[in-house]
C-alpha cells in the first residue's frame, strides 16, 4: 500500500527544490509553469529523483489541477521517504 504525502506546490520559481513545511504538508518550488501538466510532472520526476525511485512509483493522488496535492509513494516507508526527504513527515 502506497504511503501518502501532503504538498503544497509553488509554481514558476527560480528553481525546483524543497522550501519547507505549511502545516502538514511539504512546500514545494517548482520552475515549471502550471500549464498543460508541467507542473505536475515535473513534480513528479523531481520526488522521484530525490527519493531514487523510478517515477511510476510516484503518482498524484489527489489535486492534479490544486497547488495542494496528495502525493502516492509505492515500495517506500514513511520513515524512508523523510530520510530521503531530509524532512518529518506529519502522519495521514
Amino acid at each position: 500500500m502506497p504511503i501518502l504525502v501532503d504538498v503544497r506546490v509553488i509554481p514558476r520559481a527560480k528553481k525546483t527544490e524543497l522550501a519547507g513545511r505549511r502545516g502538514a504538508a511539504l512546500v514545494i518550488r517548482l520552475a515549471a509553469p502550471p500549464v498543460d501538466g508541467a507542473a505536475n510532472e515535473a513534480l513528479v520526476a523531481w520526488l522521484a529523483g530525490q527519493l531514487g525511485v523510478p517515477r511510476r512509483q510516484v503518482a498524484i493522488a489527489r489535486g492534479a489541477s490544486s497547488r495542494d496535492k496528495v502525493i502516492a509513494i509505492d515500495g517506500l516507508t514513511r520513515a524512508e521517504v523523510a530520510s530521503r526527504l531530509g524532512v518529518e513527515l506529519a502522519e495521514r
